[in-house]
């Protein structure tokens, strides 16, 4: 079994409260159960395999280097796509269309409104690693590593959803709750998965106490999470903060969170002095 369809199975085993097995012998499976087949590795990668471009069957040991340099059906773009040419097709049309393309021969003022979009994408990627490192010149900034563990709720049909043990930073004691494709009844049964997440202040409060948080991945995890900054006024009154999207970049990676024993991932808090 590969690994993306073991992550897969041990997602969907988790979604819906089984234990996985395997879907030939039918013998319980989990990470710590299953180990890594070398001989077996190194026979499947002499196994042919189909190119998803040309359809042509290739060892799997070099299918990746075919996918990306040899086949001349792989997907490409234009080397002009720096100023804004759209296309992208096979390999194979790629000179004739770049000798065709449009682009360069654009006036200035043309070039000049394709390149005003791209560089307000590329602001608000500098804004947001400015943002980030403004965070850091704050006075009071509290980290920690949380620890997401699955629950069910009561209901006559249970939903999975995760929350983390109490935890204290910057003095204060908070916990974290997360859910799946927010609450959706059957989320086995979609194919694309996501996690939103709230951060609740347990702790009372004497004043307002404004923050900026965000989530990244744990030390030791691979999962792939972009930074998004959130912002929340905690009071007594208003505790919570509403569901939240986990900014991981597709289904995959969702996959391999859910597949896990436990989410581990690490909680920034940066309080709003007034």
């Amino acid at each position: 079994m590969c690994a993306g369809c073991f992550i897969h199975l041990l997602a969907d085993a988790r979604l819906k409260e089984e234990q996985a097995t395997c879907p030939n012998c039918r013998c319980e499976i989990s990470k710590s159960l299953c180990c890594r087949n070398l001989a077996v590795e190194k026979a499947v990668s002499e196994l042919p395999s189909d190119c998803s471009f040309c359809l042509k069957q290739f060892p799997r040991s070099t299918l990746e280097r075919h996918l990306s340099e040899e086949c001349q059906d792989r997907v490409t773009r234009c080397k002009y796509v720096r100023i804004g040419c759209p296309w992208q097709g096979p390999y194979h049309e790629l000179p004739a269309h770049e000798a065709a393309c449009c682009h360069p021969s654009k006036s200035g003022q043309e070039l000049m409104g394709i390149l005003s979009d791209m560089d307000q994408q590329h602001r608000r990627d500098l804004t947001l690693y400015s943002s980030i490192f403004n965070l850091l010149c704050f006075e009071k900034i509290g980290f920690t590593e949380v620890q997401f563990r699955p629950y069910r709720t009561d209901d006559f049909i249970t939903r999975l959803y995760y929350e983390t043990p109490r935890f204290t930073v910057l003095n204060q004691t908070w916990v974290l709750k997360a859910r799946v494709n927010d609450s959706e009844r059957n989320p086995n049964l979609s194919c694309k998965r996501t996690l939103s997440f709230q951060l609740i202040l347990k702790s009372k409060v004497n004043a307002t106490l404004e923050c900026h948080f965000l989530l990244l991945k744990g030390p030791y995890d691979d999962v792939k999470i972009q930074p998004v900054i959130q912002h929340h006024v905690f009071s007594n009154d208003a505790n919570e903060t509403e569901y939240v999207p986990l900014p991981i970049c597709d289904s995959v990676e969702c996959n391999k969170l859910l597949a896990a024993k436990n989410i581990n991932l690490r909680l920034f808090i940066f309080q709003i002095q007034k």
